[in-house]
C-alpha cells in the first residue's frame, strides 16, 4: 500500500498541484462544512473527529501520510459537506487539495489509482472494524488498553525502556476516542496500567511509554 500512497502523490505532483504545509492543530476541514476539494496527506499526522449533537468530540482516528485524509461522498458533486473535522496533530502536516470532480475524472481515467482507491475503501473499513471491536466489546479498560496497543502499533517510537508513542495523546483525546465521557475514569484506568508497569510517561510533553505491549495486547485480539 505504501508504493500506491507514493504513486499517488508523485501522480498529483506531475499535474502540479503545490504542497501545502499546516502546522500543529491547524485545522484541514470542519465537520459538516461544505469542502469542494479532495485532501491528500502528503506527511504528518492528524486527527479526524465528529461534534455530538450535545457538543462533545468524539474523535474517530489518526491518520499518517502518505494517505487520502477522506474519500467519502459522490464522484460528481463540487462539494459535499466533510464527514469528519480534520486537525494536524504532528508539529506539521503537508497536504495537497485537490477539486472533488477533478480528482475522481483522474481517478476513472488511471486504471492504478482506481485500484488504490478500492483497496484505501477496503483497508479503511477494516480498520473501522477492528477499532470497533476494542473500543465496543471489551468495557472501559479494555477500549484504553486496545486503544494505547494501537497507537503504540502505529506511533511506538523505540526507546530504553520499550517503546514511546510519539504523538501527544492527551487523556481528553483518549476519552474522546473511547467514548468515555469523564476524563477522571481515564485517569483512574491509565493510574492502574502505570501501577502494574504497562505503562510510564516521559519528557514535558508527557509522552506515553508502553512497556509490555504484551498485556494491552490482549484487548485487540480476536
Amino acid at each position: 500500500m505504501a508504493e500506491s500512497h507514493d504513486y499517488l502523490v508523485d501522480y498529483l505532483k506531475e499535474k502540479g498541484y503545490p504542497e501545502v504545509r499546516k502546522t500543529r492543530h491547524e485545522y484541514l476541514s470542519y465537520y459538516g462544512l461544505d469542502q469542494s476539494s479532495v485532501c491528500i496527506l502528503v506527511s504528518g499526522v492528524v486527527k479526524a473527529s465528529v461534534t455530538l449533537r450535545e457538543g462533545n468530540e468524539f474523535n474517530i482516528v489518526y491518520i499518517q501520510g502518505p494517505s487520502p485524509v477522506s474519500l467519502l461522498r459522490d464522484e460528481v458533486s463540487c462539494q459535499a459537506k466533510s464527514p469528519f473535522s480534520v486537525r494536524v496533530e504532528s508539529s506539521e502536516a503537508v497536504c495537497m487539495m485537490v477539486p472533488r470532480v477533478t480528482f475522481w475524472r483522474y481517478v476513472n481515467e488511471d486504471p492504478k489509482l482506481l485500484t488504490y482507491v478500492k483497496d484505501y475503501y477496503r483497508n479503511s473499513l477494516e480498520d473501522s472494524l477492528h477499532r470497533m471491536r476494542y473500543l465496543t466489546m471489551n468495557g472501559k479498560i479494555g477500549a484504553v488498553g486496545g486503544l494505547l496497543f494501537d497507537l503504540n502499533s502505529r506511533y511506538g517510537v523505540a526507546c530504553e525502556d520499550g517503546s514511546m508513542i510519539s504523538l501527544d495523546v492527551t487523556n481528553e483525546d483518549i476519552a474522546q476516542f473511547c467514548g468515555i465521557s469523564s476524563r477522571n475514569s481515564v485517569n483512574r484506568i491509565l493510574r492502574g496500567f502505570r501501577e502494574k508497569g504497562v505503562i510510564s510517561t516521559q519528557g514535558h510533553d508527557a509522552h506515553i511509554v508502553i512497556h509490555d505491549p504484551k498485556y494491552l495486547e490482549r484487548y485487540v485480539m480476536d
